[in-house]
């Protein structure tokens, strides 16, 4: 299985067009080695010429132009992505759908809670069906088995139930029900070595841990550095397991999480524009990597 990825920072990039917390006057002054990112997107490959995007963010169109595997095409218009999936309705992984609108019809998968938002307080399902009818949508259930994508036959796809929290416009924001969020456990039918993505995790549930004991690689959620870093920042009033995620340090935090399995190659992505691990020179950066975790950035590639 080949993976790039697409975007690697949390919702409002980095740096953040608004934002001028120290991270971000760094990238911009040049004042630190750290390098822009887009908003968080994946892309996985049983061959290198069909490719599945998971989550769809508002930097699609410049992630694509970026990524010269996901531009190649047969003819004057077109090109080798032929599906989405989205694991939640969150703004930064479904408004890239709407940039998707010239190559539609195409291959949609979410859950029936996802789609419901996508029609109803987030309507882009709808606004996208005077686009050639808009999008395929294969509905995923939650708890239920994997299934393939026939255009990509050597991956199976099998969705992990996390628990995280609904966007802000949902009526469920704050009381998430199964569905509003999952993770995906993405299996090389070939090899059996599986990925395990999750960039939105306020909590490990058992399901998680479970994934995590026998994958080769991870993506886990890596928005924010400690819980409270928004407030410190004085960027917020919220807490990243308030928006649902959970913190990278700290004793039950991600990095706690990760020291327990040896197996997987250990990755970070969905990262947020205030996080110092975002500096390769950082004390933070270095007390991730001392772990075998990585950090993820735009364009990095990796085969599992």
């Amino acid at each position: 299985m080949e993976v790039v990825v697409l975007g690697s920072a949390a919702g409002g990039g980095f740096p953040q067009w608004n934002c001028h917390c120290r991270m971000c006057r760094s990238v911009r002054e040049g004042t630190s080695r750290a390098q822009p990112r887009t908003q968080s997107s994946i892309a996985v490959s049983d061959n290198g010429e069909r490719w599945v995007v998971i989550n769809a963010s508002p930097d699609i169109r410049q992630q694509i132009n970026a990524s010269p595997q996901l531009c190649n095409a047969d003819g004057l218009r077109g090109s080798a992505i032929s599906a989405v999936i989205v694991t939640d309705a969150q703004i930064d992984h479904t408004t890239g759908l709407l940039i998707l609108r010239e190559g539609l019809p195409l291959d949609l998968y979410c859950t029936a809670r996802v789609e419901q938002e996508l029609t109803s307080s987030y309507p882009i399902l709808t606004m996208m069906s005077h686009w050639h009818s808009g999008y395929r949508i294969h509905s995923i259930d939650p708890l239920g088995d994997s299934w393939q994508i026939p255009s990509v036959p050597g991956l199976r796809f099998e969705p992990v139930l996390l628990e995280s929290n609904a966007p802000p416009f949902s009526a469920n924001r704050n009381k998430p029900m199964p569905g509003d969020t999952i993770g995906l456990k993405i299996t090389d039918t070939f090899s059996g070595n599986y990925l395990l993505y999750a960039p939105g995790l306020a909590k490990p549930a058992p399901e998680v841990v479970s994934a995590l004991s026998d994958a080769s690689c991870v993506m886990m959620d890596g928005t924010l550095w400690t819980d409270d870093e928004m407030i410190l920042a004085g960027l917020g009033d919220q807490r990243g397991s308030d928006m649902g995620h959970l913190s990278v340090s700290g004793e039950q935090g991600m990095l706690a999480l990760l020291a327990d399995f040896e197996k997987p190659r250990k990755v970070l992505i969905h990262i947020n524009n205030t996080n110092p691990i975002l500096d390769p020179d950082s004390e933070e950066y270095q007390a991730v990597a001392a772990q075998g975790v990585e950090v993820a950035f735009d364009g990095m590639t990796l085969t599992v």
